[in-house]
């Protein structure tokens, strides 16, 4: 079982990082950091864009936590830019069989920030045909969400 944890913080070791370690702690994972490829907005082609490689890589994993710090009271824009890209060039159903956890740490998120990422967590799964595990804003959290992992 292959595990890809795509960190969406510009700061590689973090408090999303190190919340992913937390939660995938004994595990054996690879570690995508946005900030290190060039994932342009929708709509935008460059030769440079790199949003191929992010999906080759998701395709690669059966299992796939996304992290986000909290910006402006929601993800962060690395992880929304890339939710964006994939409407259009990735199929519904394109990630079928696959499962999908989200980090969503910030200071005291309130819950109607939580609700809508979860929301959108949810909603991006079904559409490409991965199983929902849930969401973790803290370490309370973790546990319930390691388990499924």
């Amino acid at each position: 079982m292959s595990i890809l944890f795509i960190n969406g913080s510009p700061k590689k070791n973090g408090n999303t990082a190190e919340l992913a370690a937390k939660l995938l702690e004994g595990k054996e994972y690879q570690t995508l950091n946005l900030v290190d490829y060039k994932v342009y907005s929708y709509g935008q082609e460059f030769e440079d864009d790199q949003f191929s490689e992010v999906v080759s890589a998701m395709k690669a994993a059966d299992i796939i936590v996304i992290g986000s710090p909290v910006y402006w009271h929601n993800m962060c824009g690395s992880i929304r830019n890339l939710i964006d890209r994939f409407y259009g060039p990735v199929r519904e159903g394109e990630l079928l069989g696959r499962k999908l956890a989200f980090i969503f740490q910030g200071a005291a998120p309130e819950l109607w920030m939580m609700e809508k990422a979860e929301y959108t967590m949810s909603r991006f799964s079904r559409m490409y045909g991965m199983k929902y595990l849930g969401m973790a804003t803290g370490t309370s959290e973790l546990k319930n969400l390691a388990d499924k992992i």
